[in-house]
């Protein structure tokens, strides 16, 4: 493991950058701004190891950067409609980042901090450690907030371990998650059309003009947003669809299967049929959050020196639903006060 420093923060703060690896072809680079995925290298079918993830060369593109690249997420991933929900008969009301929602953890989420970092060698692997005390009423939310996410790398296996866990001593809502976005074809490539796409959720969450869940569980047949089998994802993003027109594309949630939760399959599957290289995603968690890149508008600038433009990259965010505080009907997000929380998701990669 390699540690080494990043910069420094426009507040004097060191910035570092791990690098961890598992011995074989798979490398990835940690920032503990924003406890964020800066690089993820793994091998194509043929051997070749390349960039499968959008970073920065900079600190101060990260501190700078509207679009979450890498980051971790918190305290709430997605969206809560009009920045405001009521826990325990108490009405909250939280930064409104994204007018008129909050998104993302606020104006300063998770993505924005600098967490405590430090690395472990073990029989299994390397990783780094990330923790954070979010303060009671950070960006509006209640309860202080002790939060660490661990990411390692398998000595077995092309895998990268995304752990986290948090308690804090109120009640609070909590919805955490990673925001790599990925090319699968590698730092070069700048389109994510060709990307074959699977994701094991029978229905999704359909949303309103501003991105809110409407509460309705949309059944996904017959309809673009039926990744069952796995398929090309450029073959229905541009369908006359009022959803897709909403997001621009896809902006997602999917409830996913059952079975998903318990480890045994990936919650979802994405394959780059030039490269060869292939993504499994298993997690613990209920929903996953497809983003096809809509935003990107080549104002962010990857670590290869080229923008980021629209769809070049896209996003598979394992979390709770957007939103779920204002809808009894979806998973709860409530965090009671010393209870702890606890996910973990695993981006499995073969060539």
């Amino acid at each position: 493991m390699q540690k080494e420093l990043f910069g420094t923060t426009r507040d004097g703060r060191l910035a570092y950058l791990y690098t961890v690896s598992n011995g074989s072809a798979m490398e990835v680079s940690l920032s503990d701004f924003g406890a964020t995925i800066v690089s993820l290298r793994v091998p194509d079918r043929n051997g070749r190891v390349d960039d499968v993830v959008v970073g920065h060369r900079t600190l101060a593109e990260y501190e700078d950067g509207k679009f979450f690249i890498g980051g971790t997420i918190g305290r709430y991933a997605n969206r809560i409609a009009r920045g405001e929900f009521t826990l325990n008969g108490k009405k909250y009301f939280v930064s409104k980042n994204a007018p008129p929602n909050h998104l993302h953890g606020g104006f300063t989420g998770f993505h924005k901090r600098l967490w405590n970092g430090e690395g472990q060698e073990t029989n299994q692997g390397e990783a780094v450690t990330f923790s954070y005390l979010s303060p009671d009423g950070e960006e509006g939310f209640p309860g202080n907030l002790a939060v660490s996410v661990r990411f390692g790398v398998s000595s077995m296996r092309n895998e990268l371990i995304v752990e986290f866990e948090a308690v804090s001593d109120q009640d609070t809502i909590l919805n955490l998650t990673t925001h790599p976005y990925f090319n699968l074809a590698g730092a070069a490539a700048k389109n994510i059309r060709d990307h074959q796409l699977l994701i094991r959720g029978r229905s999704f969450t359909p949303v309103d003009a501003t991105m809110i869940p409407t509460g309705e569980l949309r059944n996904v047949r017959d309809s673009p947003f039926d990744f069952t089998r796995l398929r090309s994802i450029g073959v229905r993003i541009d369908d006359d669809d009022l959803q897709l027109l909403f997001a621009g594309g896809y902006d997602h949630n999917w409830s996913l299967d059952a079975d998903c939760g318990k480890g045994r399959v990936p919650a979802a599957e994405l394959h780059d049929p030039v490269s060869g290289r292939y993504l499994e995603i298993f997690t613990t968690e209920p929903g996953l959050q497809f983003y096809s890149g809509n935003g990107l508008d080549g104002s962010a600038v990857g670590r290869d020196g080229e923008p980021c433009e629209r769809r070049s990259a896209l996003c598979l965010e394992t979390h709770h639903f957007p939103d779920s505080p204002n809808h009894v009907n979806f998973p709860s997000v409530v965090l009671r006060a010393e209870r702890r929380f606890h996910s973990i998701t695993t981006y499995r990669f073969t060539p």
